[in-house]
């Protein structure tokens, strides 16, 4: 099973250092969301970040910066989203909508199933499947190791995802919840739930 990590979708000021701590501690895949931010500011983010990690960042606004960054992929936040014009290279999806889960699968390399629990990072965001759905959807073949769980997922209930049959877990509000942005310096905190996820995820 691959464990995501995605940001805050604001910037702060530790953040730098706290990504570059995460990927020496084994990151694989790190997601950039920023909704609604200038590319000036995700160019400086990364711009902070050894070029080593640049093949293991995928970003959600900006695509040109693939290209720019030499980066593993972009990702589109909607079913319907298209790829840019001439695009090459990796391309993942959120998905929200289980009838519609087989035909993104046919065209991205990685799906991420929203709304599996509550959201902790984003309001209004809730859970929309039962635990039936979930296990009619993996005993069909829906959910299989290209689709990802997003939404709420946590330490305590990544196993109840393995069983399912996901590929991966999209971890935000559970690791990021752990730093205060506005008084905080010491991340410590975050660096160890980072390795607890990855223990748990195996």
């Amino acid at each position: 099973m691959k464990l995501v990590i995605m940001t805050r979708p604001t910037f702060f000021v530790e953040e730098d250092k706290i990504l570059v701590s995460l990927f020496d501690e084994g990151m694989e895949n790190l997601h950039i969301n920023k909704p609604e931010s200038s590319p000036l500011y995700t160019e400086r983010l990364l711009s902070l970040i050894p070029e080593e990690y640049y093949k293991k960042i995928t970003v959600h606004q900006h695509f040109y910066l693939k290209e720019e960054y030499g980066l593993a992929g972009i990702h589109l936040d909607s079913e319907t989203g298209d790829i840019p014009t001439g695009y090459k290279g990796k391309v993942s999806r959120t998905c929200s909508n289980l009838e519609n889960l087989k035909a993104i699968k046919k065209k991205s390399n990685r799906v991420f199933l929203r709304n599996i629990f509550d959201s902790t990072s984003t309001k209004d965001e809730y859970q929309s499947f039962s635990e039936r759905q979930l296990k009619d959807a993996s005993r069909s073949g829906l959910i299989d190791k290209n689709v990802y769980a997003l939404s709420g997922m946590n330490i305590d209930n990544i196993k109840m995802a393995k069983d399912l049959g996901f590929g991966g877990v999209v971890i935000s509000g559970d690791i990021w919840n752990r730093f205060d942005i506005h008084n905080q310096q010491d991340f410590i905190e975050v660096i160890n739930h980072f390795k607890k996820l990855r223990r748990i995820v195996g």
